[in-house]
């Protein structure tokens, strides 16, 4: 049987937008993106994570990094102009971004955020990010990711 389309996929179809799905076994428990990067046979450094900020403005940014790297968040907060952002507490995922952890996507979020990818993205002509819900992931060209949610890119990690 198919998986059925996720929101993201829709959002891509929709904009026309060329991208591949990959599923994998989740049954493990094992979501966190290197675990994620390894059952795909794919190089963690290709594969991103997508990870929800509050500024002291109490504005959310989304930062999208390599899965094997950590957040710089004096980094973060100064490529979007606030003194400070902290990661949200992972009850408020959903509530934010209509995404659960470990299926949020930087596509089709309940809002259009302030997203920045790591730059680290421009290096490959794909990177995969998650499609929407555990257990799928979608490979899409950086450019197009960036130019369908309205981000950019900037050094984010440590």
């Amino acid at each position: 049987m198919a998986n059925p389309k996720t929101n993201a996929m829709r959002i891509l179809d929709k904009e026309k937008i060329n991208y591949v799905v990959y599923t994998y076994e989740n049954k493990d428990g094992k979501i966190d993106g290197v675990s994620v990067a390894h059952k795909l046979n794919q190089d963690v450094n290709k594969v991103f994570k997508t990870l929800v900020t509050k500024g002291v403005s109490n504005e959310y940014y989304v930062f999208v990094i390599p899965v094997e790297k950590e957040l710089s968040l004096k980094a973060a907060a100064k490529v979007v102009g606030e003194k400070s952002v902290d990661m949200i507490k992972v009850e408020e995922i959903n509530k934010v971004t209509g995404y659960i952890r470990g299926g949020c996507s930087p596509v089709g979020m309940k809002r259009v955020y302030t997203t920045v990818i790591d730059k680290s993205c421009e290096n490959f002509e794909a990177i995969i990010v998650s499609g929407g819900k555990i257990g799928c992931q979608i490979e899409i060209n950086p450019k197009d990711l960036i130019e369908l949610i309205n981000g950019k890119t900037e050094e984010i990690t440590q």
